[in-house]
């Protein structure tokens, strides 16, 4: 199933619920009504803006659908901004007259035959209108640019929602032309020209960017131009326009409110293969709140307790009973790209797929401590704390960005670069102590190794990667890398329990170095590092601290490798934090290390004082 049969097809999920808009209309920001009189008279002017804050916002209000304009002047069908409406602008428009004359023609034309009373009375209004009218009441300077619609005087309901309005929209809309077989629908149908522009993709432009676009000749193909090179019925593209476009809304469910870099993400489940409205209901609510999980606590912890069942091998029922495994679902990710939007990814299968597919993405980055509480780490989180410079969502690199979506969602490895970008932050000065960076290169190393796998009797994967890369720490792991990560963690402890707080620590001057070429370094913090434990044990401290680094230099050969790859230069993360958060061997390590730690902050905050 394309992209487009599948939001054609959620279309009618949406209009049964009464969330879409009919054929021929579409949502838009509407600020104003004039309120006219039979006779045309304007009457009074409605403002329809709510409140947001300490800002007046327009209503989303349901309008015939808006043209797609790109250099010409198209006037939209009872509806417009103030230029083409009223012939004013805030602005000195050089082609305000223009605007508002095509908007006046087109009305005059449509509307001469017309005996509705409000169809009527907007006739006599457009005929009888000046711009000049403007300065007068019950007009104001807020109309200008404003999006603008009519009532007539005594009604509740707007011109364009009377039953003559939505015959002559519906006249328009089954004009003639040519018919062509719809690549959505394979109906035969007249084909849309221009498709519909679609609003709310981050980056993108305000009035809209397009989906499916043809404006140069090296877009065309066997002399077809605009939409006639790949064929989409009129009907169809309004709905799938429709469609996206309601999905895409701030408020909406089927939507990531932060997106994951820079893809605005939208997903949704359809009833093809499951015919149950509830269970597709369902899916999204469990997708939205898994893919993004709520600051909430209790939630949060909910979210936790459902990714570790189906870990367990658990259905997808057992979270909520109205799930179904085979619910057909789908996950679109759009990119700006100028004034039209580039699909970043395009997923679909089994809902119970992507349940588990999340699942597994949650095991491959457990760790001990969890650098993320009871909340389990959004993708975007993620790549936030792991790859952004300053942690800024715009310095996530895209392209990464949709890379990691993809293979969270897939199931597949996880790209390289991602292993790459966690070892350039913290070469950059990011805090291997924190845990982020450690769980992910931890969960691509993991599925590396899951996925390499070729025995077919192995044990699970959730065994050989616990016994590959350790959850937590792991005195006895085999791996040189690993063992240099806990030493030079161990020698950071040495450093801080001698010193105290200091502008440079060891970490800071040379991680990057000691876990590229520990060879070259290790000597140097080695010396260090006696020097720091010969003055721990004058005053009688650190006898625990000696043991542990003695019992991890015995695991290591005489000879130090001069140099590591990217991979083992990830195990060296691995180890430092285990062996940062998991050194207290003791009560007495834990006493000593909490008197360093409370005696540097003395000092600090005695400084601040002076």
């Amino acid at each position: 199933m394309t992209v487009l049969q599948a939001l054609d097809r959620y279309y009618e999920r949406m209009a049964a619920r009464g969330k879409a808009e009919p054929p021929g209309f579409s949502r838009e920001k509407i600020s104003f009504a004039i309120e006219i009189a039979s006779d045309g008279t304007p009457v009074a002017v409605i403002d329809l803006r709510a409140q947001s804050g300490k800002k007046l916002v327009p209503q989303l209000l349901s309008v015939p659908a808006a043209v797609k304009r790109t250099a010409g002047i198209l006037p939209n069908l009872f509806w417009d901004k103030s230029a083409y409406v009223l012939g004013r602008t805030a602005d000195e428009g050089k082609r305000t007259a223009l605007e508002h004359e095509a908007f006046k023609t087109m009305h005059l034309d449509l509307l001469a035959a017309a005996d509705d009373p409000g169809l009527v009375a907007l006739y006599r209004f457009l005929e009888s209108w000046t711009p000049e009218r403007f300065d007068a009441p019950p007009f104001h300077p807020d109309l200008l640019d404003a999006n603008i619609i009519f009532r007539l005087q005594g009604e509740m309901r707007f011109i364009h929602e009377r039953e003559a309005a939505r015959a002559l929209l519906a006249a328009g809309a089954n004009g003639p032309g040519a018919r062509v077989a719809c690549l959505v629908t394979g109906n035969m149908a007249v084909a849309q020209r221009l498709h519909p522009t679609i609003k709310g993709v981050n980056g993108a432009q305000t009035s809209g960017a397009a989906l499916v676009s043809f404006n140069l000749d090296a877009f065309t193909s066997y002399g077809k131009e605009q939409g006639d090179n790949a064929p989409t019925s009129e009907e169809a593209a309004f709905r799938y326009g429709a469609a996206l476009n309601g999905m895409l809304e701030r408020a909406s469910r089927n939507r990531l409110a932060r997106g994951i870099g820079d893809a605005t993400v939208v997903f949704w489940a359809d009833t093809s293969v499951v015919a149950d409205e509830a269970a597709a209901q369902a899916a999204e609510d469990w997708f939205a709140t898994a893919a993004e999980p709520p600051d909430d606590p209790d939630q949060a912890r909910k979210v936790r307790e459902q990714l570790e069942l189906i870990m367990q091998g658990r259905g997808v029922e057992t979270l909520d009973a109205r799930l179904h495994p085979r619910t057909r679902f789908h996950v679109l990710g759009l990119a700006p790209n100028a004034a039209r939007l580039s699909v970043r990814y395009w997923l679909t299968d089994d809902f119970g797929v992507f349940v588990q597919r999340l699942a597994e993405h949650y095991r491959d980055l457990a760790i001990e401590p969890k650098p993320w509480g009871e909340r389990p780490p959004s993708i975007s989180w993620l790549l936030l704390k792991t790859t952004a410079m300053l942690e800024k969502y715009e310095n996530i690199p895209p392209l990464l960005a949709g890379e990691v979506a993809r293979a969270v969602l897939e199931g597949t490895r996880y790209p390289r670069s991602l292993l790459a970008a966690a070892m350039m932050r913290l070469r950059a000065g990011d805090d291997p102590a924190t845990g982020w960076h450690a769980a992910v290169i931890r969960a691509v190393l993991v599925r590396d190794f899951r996925l390499n796998r070729p025995e077919p009797h192995a044990p699970t994967s959730h065994e050989c990667a616990k016994e590959e890369l350790p959850v937590s720490l792991h005195r006895e792991n085999a791996d040189p890398a690993y063992q240099l990560g806990r030493l030079f963690a161990a020698y950071e402890t040495a450093q801080r329990m001698a010193l105290g707080r200091v502008n440079a620590t060891i970490r800071d001057r040379y991680f990057g170095a000691a876990s590229a070429t520990p060879a070259s370094v290790f000597p140097l913090l080695m010396r260090g590092a006696q020097n720091h434990l010969g003055k721990l044990r004058k005053s009688g401290k650190g006898v625990w601290l000696e043991r542990e680094i003695e019992e991890i230099t015995n695991r290591l050969d005489d000879h130090l490798p001069r140099s590591l790859p990217l991979e083992k230069q990830g195990r060296f993360v691995l180890g430092y934090y285990h062996q940062r958060k998991g050194q207290f061997a003791n009560r007495e390590a834990e006493e000593e290390l909490a008197g360093i730690d409370l005696a540097s902050t003395d000092v600090e905050d005695n400084a601040h004082d002076d």
